[in-house]
């Protein structure tokens, strides 16, 4: 079993910058595959970011591609997520989460996914 802790989220001006961190618990983080989504107020949780166990494979929704940048650190059981460019429309409750499927699998979907971490809070204003 694994717990997730998510930190750095905040509130930033359009255009500005954020970096996420996930902190996993446990001495078998690098078995998993590891995502971040994110859900607004009124909306369903969607997909964001998505890494193997290893770091070799990552996707990204379109909404985020070409500003975001999900990487891993195995050695010190961490996921991040650097955000570039943010827009008011990126103003969500971010999650990370962790998966024991380590294929590539439905990757963009939550309900594949065994672990969450609480959330942390990214608000962009315009």
């Amino acid at each position: 079993q694994v717990q997730l802790v998510e930190s750095g989220g905040g509130l930033v001006q359009a255009g500005g910058s954020l970096r996420l961190s996930c902190a996993a618990s446990g001495r078998t983080f690098s078995m998993y595959a590891m995502a971040w989504f994110r859900q607004a107020p009124g909306e369903e949780r969607e997909f964001v970011s998505f890494i193997s166990w290893g770091g070799g494979t990552t996707y990204y929704a379109d909404s985020v591609k070409g500003r975001f940048t999900i990487s891993r650190d195995n050695a010190k059981n961490t996921v991040y997520l650097q955000m570039n460019s943010l827009k008011p429309e990126d103003t969500a409750i971010y999650y990370c989460a962790a998966r024991t499927l380590r294929s590539t699998y439905a990757y963009n979907y939550a309900y594949n996914y065994d672990y969450w971490g609480q959330g942390t809070q990214v608000t962009v204003s315009s």
